[in-house]
C-alpha cells in the first residue's frame, strides 16, 4: 500500500505563488508517473499535471501552463508542484496521484485520465483571493 501526503496549500492573494510537496511512504518509485489533480467546490475534479518517472516529461492543463511547474527529483519523491501567478480560479483542493501502470504508454491523454492512477492523497486546499 502506498500513502501519498500533499502539504503546502494556504490562503493566497491573487498573483501570489505557493508550493506543493507531495510525499510518500517508502516504496520504489521507478517507473511511476506522478499526477496533480484539483477539484474546486461544486465541479469535478481535473487534470493539472503530471511528470513522467525520469522528471524529463511533463505534461500541463492549458489552464495552467506557464504558470505551474510541476518537478521532481530522478525518480525519486517527493513531487513538487510550484504555482506562480495564482488566479481565483486555481482555487480546489488539489490531490497527487502516482501511477504504477502507465510506464511503455504515457501521453498527454493517458497522465489526464483518473483511473489511471493507482494511489491518490487525500488533498490540501488552495484558496486564492480576489
Amino acid at each position: 500500500q502506498v500513502q501519498l501526503v500533499e502539504s503546502g496549500g494556504g490562503l493566497v492573494q491573487t498573483g501570489g505563488s505557493l508550493r506543493l510537496s507531495c510525499a510518500a511512504s517508502a516504496r520504489t518509485f521507478s517507473s511511476s508517473t506522478m499526477g496533480w489533480f484539483r477539484q474546486a467546490p461544486g465541479e469535478e475534479r481535473e487534470f493539472v499535471a503530471a511528470i513522467s518517472w525520469t522528471g524529463r516529461t511533463t505534461y500541463y492543463a492549458d489552464s495552467v501552463k506557464g504558470r505551474f511547474t510541476i518537478s521532481r527529483d530522478n525518480a525519486k519523491m517527493p513531487v513538487y508542484l510550484q504555482m506562480n501567478s495564482l488566479k481565483p480560479e486555481d482555487t480546489a483542493v488539489y490531490y497527487c496521484a502516482v501511477s504504477f501502470s502507465m510506464r511503455g504508454s504515457v501521453n498527454i491523454a493517458t497522465v489526464r485520465t483518473e483511473t489511471n492512477y493507482d494511489y491518490w492523497g487525500q488533498g490540501t486546499q488552495v484558496t486564492v483571493s480576489s
